[in-house]
């Protein structure tokens, strides 16, 4: 089954529209999942609740995170691109980025309150299991090296002396709540990873806000310098006007020195 798995990264190529419409693609891959997700959730603990739904459920949330984790990737990938030189071109790429970050943001907070959902199931399932073998954490389950996953010691407390009678630990029981910790330590350090992104986030915003104010500075002041430009051509214009109906004043005034001139010598030669 597929859960919209990540892409490699490497195949796409640094292209706008290309990066955009990846980011949309997996902002809905990650909407659908989260939806996957929230429905096996309410399974849990109802008779619909298997180890493959369990199983599932752990696979769907990882893919989720990778997905989130390429997405972050690629609007990294878009705040690096040269922006185009047109500024109609520079607004229009900011407005799709702005929606696309905010759909993104959207996605994400939904995704790590399932997330935290999905880590508190699997530490109330391990608190059970412990329950039902009488284990603690000083019953001897750790491996060497091992850490396991540290519950609220309160209610594993109440919960095992509430435990009508002692039964037998298995392998398997051990197996089993080792894999469930295993599980949690997977979550939590994907929880860590949403969070990082939700950081990378905040600072690709400002660094945006930053580009969008320094592009604007340089449209105002391509503008001041083409009203500059066009005042001097206007007042070019104004001074050759001025300058051709000078010389349109002397033309005339030769033209009638020189016609009082040939009247006095046709006068002089009578």
């Amino acid at each position: 089954m597929s859960y919209g798995r990540a892409d490699s990264y490497r195949s796409q190529p640094r292209d706008f529209n290309n990066l955009i419409q990846t980011c949309s693609t997996n902002i809905q891959k990650i909407t659908q999942n989260t939806g996957q997700m929230k429905t096996m959730l309410y399974q849990l603990g109802t008779r619909q609740d298997t180890p493959e739904l369990q199983e599932r459920l752990q696979q769907v949330q990882h893919y989720t995170n990778q997905l989130a984790k390429e997405t972050n990737r690629h609007l990294k990938e878009l705040g690096s691109l040269p922006p185009p030189h047109s500024p109609s071109e520079q607004r229009q790429q900011k407005i799709q980025k702005d929606r696309l970050m905010n759909d993104f943001s959207a996605a994400l907070n939904n995704f790590q309150v399932v997330q935290r959902r999905a880590a508190e199931k699997e530490r109330e399932s391990v608190a059970r299991a412990r329950a039902g073998t009488l284990l603690t954490e000083e019953d001897g389950l750790r491996k060497p090296d091992e850490q396991l996953v540290t519950f609220e010691s309160n209610e594993e407390r109440s919960l095992i002396q509430t435990q009508a009678e002692e039964m037998p630990i298995t392998e398997e029981d051990l197996e089993g709540i080792r894999e469930k910790e295993t599980n949690i330590r997977q979550l939590e350090s994907d929880i860590m990873d949403v969070n990082q992104i939700f950081k990378d986030l905040a600072v690709m915003i400002h660094d945006q806000g930053e580009m969008i104010d320094s592009i604007e500075a340089n449209v105002e002041s391509a503008e001041t310098h083409v009203d500059r430009g066009a005042e001097q051509l206007q007042r070019a214009a104004y001074y050759q006007r001025k300058s051709r109906k000078r010389k349109c004043i002397l033309a005339i005034i030769l033209a009638l020195a020189l016609t009082i001139l040939a009247i006095i010598i046709w006068q002089a030669s009578k």
